[in-house]
């Protein structure tokens, strides 16, 4: 018996399932063999759509949905990502090859092949040099968005189905709920039954019946409810439309189009779609991580999707991407390792090749209630409800997400991450910058306890002391450097300025060049910039770029008794001599100039 807990870490990353599989019990097969049949069963008039949308003959959809998902899944990183053909792949697939070759022919197949090969490549290069950490700029607010937004694209797709009213193919969310609200009257009566029927009993089931798979439950009850209805007035009177047989077949070995014509032709929409493919995929396994507490390698999900792309134009499938429908499918089913996604493709198999002519008796109006149920599940209430209460910058970024992927599914995840990001670079280009001093009860105190200056604190006249919460970078330089000529154009008096840096992030060389000629500009003024605490890879950047040296190496300090010290020795005596401030320990003793006081400070109200 292998230990694998014991394996080398290099078998680990060729074969990143070893680390969840001695985790698989009789009890998570069970719950994955369950959540797979309700996977097959879903996918199965979604794969026909897909590859209708992209232009190919209807079996490469369920091609697509087999040997890429039990892949992506065993080479992923996510327990619940369940991949395969998608609307928006389907969509760009078909916009990118039409052009090029009549759709459905030989000639289209092979490009769209060589195209999902090339994207699968690309998908796999990202992920071997770890640029997964892209995806960590898309932000929580953007995936509770873009995730409420899909929700509505799901049920919004399957209007049509649910109601029975005919919806013209790719209609945009709007242009739906606008042809519908005209056409409601002609909605099917028997078709919105069977979806009630469905519906009702699929969220009573998964309220009482705990222990039975709520969907199956729903999907069984619609079917039978559906037959006895056409049984009762007729499959011609009814219009219940049902999934249809299917062509019983594996999926056939293919080969992309490799000259170099294709390869041209094809290159820069494999990237596209690679790019847009990865971008949905890993919000899809973020968005369903949030509710299974699970972490997300987003590397690893990279290279799981370029190697299923890779392996799918080998096996007559088309572009593939994370599939809303079916990863929301398989979390609700109890999914609890990716073996449920390989599952649910063998079942797919069985399915096409056993029981295929089944198929012909399941309604799609049942189907299009359980989609509705999935879509609602999505919705992530408690957090959308906290952004909207609490966070305005974040109700905006959340707004525009949702808003951009009710538009365009890929434009609109996007959308919001620019907005996030640019919400980000505002923040961050304005640095908490606090004025400190020290309490009058700690001027007799050698171990500087200073504190935030708030309202009439006693300050000192000659230097400004302050706290710079955050980074100097291009982004804060025009902002901190104001903030700093500030001072001296308020009060004149003000040469000095030291600078608490502990809490400063990071400084570029634009930061550096700052702070370089800030030093400048107060010795002229006759005063000097100090810094005290300042981290050691800060330090290390000064030095490097020569800004050190201009600052001054020997007013660049430690500790702040040291700073204030020095610094103290070279303020006026004179102004020393008359101010009541006197909020540093060596003001009680001596003036600047090391004359002795002979007075005491005035006291305070």
């Amino acid at each position: 018996m292998i230990d694998l807990k014991a394996c080398p870490l290099w078998l680990y990353r060729l074969l990143p399932f070893l680390r969840w599989w001695p985790d698989v019990t009789r009890v998570t097969l069970k719950a994955d063999a369950i959540a797979a049949i309700t996977g097959s069963l879903i996918v199965l008039p979604q794969a026909v759509a897909f590859a209708t949308i992209a232009g190919l003959p209807p079996q490469y959809g369920l091609y697509a949905a087999m040997i890429p998902v039990v892949v992506s899944a065993l080479w992923g990183s996510s327990k619940h990502l369940v991949s395969g053909p998608t609307t928006a792949i389907s969509i760009v697939v078909f916009a990118s090859i039409s052009p090029l070759a009549e759709p459905g022919t030989a000639q289209f197949i092979g490009l769209v092949l060589t195209l999902t090969l090339l994207a699968g490549v690309i998908q796999l290069a990202m992920g071997l040099a770890r640029l997964g950490t892209l995806v960590n700029f898309i932000s929580h607010t953007v995936i509770v968005g873009f995730t409420a937004g899909a929700a509505l694209l799901i049920a919004s797709s399957q209007v049509k189905n649910f109601f029975g009213v005919e919806i013209p193919r790719g209609a945009h969310f709007h242009e739906v709920i606008i042809h519908f609200g005209r056409h409601i009257l002609e909605i099917e009566p028997w078709v919105l039954a069977v979806s009630l029927v469905t519906l009702v009993s699929g969220i009573l089931a998964k309220r009482t019946l705990k222990k039975l798979p709520y969907m199956i439950v729903a999907m069984v009850v619609g079917s039978l409810f559906a037959a006895l209805v056409n049984y009762q007035i007729g499959a011609d009177n009814t219009g219940i439309l049902t999934v249809g047989a299917l062509a019983a077949s594996f999926p056939p070995l293919s080969l992309p189009d490799f000259s170099w014509a294709a390869i041209k032709t094809t290159l820069f929409p494999a990237m596209i779609v690679a790019i847009l493919a990865l971008t949905e995929a890993v919000a899809i396994a973020r968005a369903v991580a949030t509710k299974s507490d699970q972490r997300i390698d987003s590397n690893q999900e990279f290279i799981g999707q370029g190697l299923g792309n890779i392996a799918g134009s080998f096996f007559s499938g088309y572009a593939s991407s994370g599939s809303f429908n079916r990863s929301g499918v398989n979390y609700a089913s109890g999914a609890q390792t990716p073996l449920a996604a390989a599952f649910s493709a063998g079942f797919l198999l069985v399915i096409v090749l056993l029981v295929a002519p089944l198929a012909a008796y399941l309604p799609v109006p049942a189907m299009a209630a359980i989609l509705f149920i999935v879509a609602w599940s999505l919705i992530d209430f408690h957090h959308i409800g906290e952004i909207v209460k609490r966070h305005p910058r974040e109700r905006i970024v959340l707004a525009l997400t949702f808003v951009g992927t009710l538009i365009d599914l890929e434009k609109g995840i996007f959308l919001g991450i620019l907005v996030s990001l640019l919400f980000y670079l505002y923040r961050t280009s304005r640095p908490s910058i606090r004025e400190m001093t020290a309490p009058m009860e700690e001027a007799a105190n050698p171990h500087r306890k200073f504190a935030v200056a708030a309202g009439d604190d006693p300050r000192c006249p000659q230097l400004a002391m302050l706290r710079v919460e955050g980074s100097i970078f291009f982004g804060a330089v025009e902002y901190v450097q104001q903030h700093f000529r500030n001072i001296d154009e308020a009060d004149p008096g003000k040469k000095h300025l030291l600078l608490f840096s502990r809490a400063m992030g990071f400084i570029d060389l634009a930061g550096a060049d700052m702070l370089a000629k800030e030093a400048s500009r107060r010795r002229k003024l006759g005063g000097g910039l100090y810094m005290v605490g300042v981290q050691p890879d800060l330090c290390e950047m000064l030095r490097r770029g020569g800004q050190a040296e201009i600052i001054g190496e020997e007013q660049i300090f430690r500790h702040k008794g040291d700073a204030i010290r020095t610094i103290y020795s070279r303020l006026d005596s004179n102004v020393c001599r008359d101010c009541k401030a006197r909020i540093f320990h060596e003001c009680h003793t001596r003036l600047p100039d090391g004359t002795a006081r002979q007075d005491t400070p005035a006291p305070t109200a």
